[in-house]
């Protein structure tokens, strides 16, 4: 039987899943709404919004499976806090993108000016 290590970093996840989570307005909005630093539960999220509790519920539970979002409880609440690693993961993935592509684009303006 295999076993892990205890103090092992969990894997990044993939760009995809992070793409995809911010593909969602709501979801962008509640990632700006949570960056403010504070935790925010369900009653505050749902303040001025059309969305239902249980809809605002989805939303979150797709940020925290990109690992987004951490919920946790205090008293009877459930807290949400944002958690900035995922977004700072994603920027180094899109200067790395960035970086190739400059330099394909440099390889083909070298090639076109021969």
């Amino acid at each position: 039987m295999s076993r892990k290590p205890a103090n092992r970093r969990p894997a990044a996840h993939p760009p995809s899943v992070l793409f995809a989570a911010l593909g969602d307005a709501t979801r962008l909005s509640l990632v700006m709404r949570l960056s403010s630093g504070q935790p925010h539960s369900i009653s505050q999220l749902t303040e001025g919004s059309h969305l239902t509790r249980q809809a605002i519920t989805k939303h979150l539970r797709v940020l925290a499976h990109a690992g987004m979002v951490r919920c946790r409880q205090s008293g009877r609440e459930m807290l949400y806090e944002f958690q900035p690693q995922p977004i700072i993961e994603m920027h180094r993935y899109l200067e790395q993108v960035s970086h190739q592509w400059d330099q394909a684009l440099a390889r083909l303006k070298a090639f076109v000016e021969r």
